[in-house]
């Protein structure tokens, strides 16, 4: 599975899989895409027309872009934010920037770097499973007491900091006309 032993260039390798990813990426924005359209004929769609889905939608079409190229960096999360992206229909003119970015971070790590790792878990297996497992089991372990954390500390930031002086929490109403 090395690509070194593949019978072509390393840009031949990337550029077939930044197709193969692209392809993929792509069809999952437009299944979501689909959805939405199907939802929009069941009682989900009264949701789908409130201010505050509206609002997030808004906030994902404008700030979803960078989300979709980073999630190329992840294990897992690809395909749900590239479904996200198309339910909410995020404009093309920036989910397509964002997704060509995003599959060539893909391509290139693990056209190279995820090759090599595999190959480096595939020898540790061979001669050590339990050892194999054990590591496994502690990053994954050490990711999700981070991800603990992070949440954790942004819910405390969050209470710690408090309104700004001079406004109120609760949102003013408009005089009625």
């Amino acid at each position: 599975m090395d690509p070194r032993t593949w019978e072509a260039p390393l840009a031949a390798i990337l550029a077939a899989l930044w197709l193969i990813v692209m392809l993929r990426a792509n069809g999952t924005y437009w299944l979501g895409r689909l959805a939405a359209r199907g939802a929009e004929s069941t009682r989900a769609s009264r949701l789908m027309t409130t201010p505050g889905y509206t609002r997030a939608v808004d906030r994902i079409n404008s700030w979803g872009a960078p989300a979709v190229t980073l999630s190329f960096l992840t294990i897992g999360v690809q395909t749900l934010v590239n479904f996200a992206a198309g339910a909410t229909r995020m404009p093309l003119r920036r989910y397509l920037p964002a997704v060509a970015l995003g599959c060539v971070a893909w391509a290139c790590i693990y056209g190279t770097v995820g090759f090599i790792s595999l190959e480096a878990l595939l020898v540790l297996w061979q001669r050590s499973p339990v050892l194999t497992v054990v590591l496994g089991t502690l990053l994954v372990g050490a990711f999700v007491g981070f991800v603990v954390w992070r949440v954790r500390e942004g819910r405390a930031g969050r209470v710690r900091v408090g309104p700004r002086s001079g406004s109120s929490r609760t949102p003013r109403r408009r005089p009625s006309s």
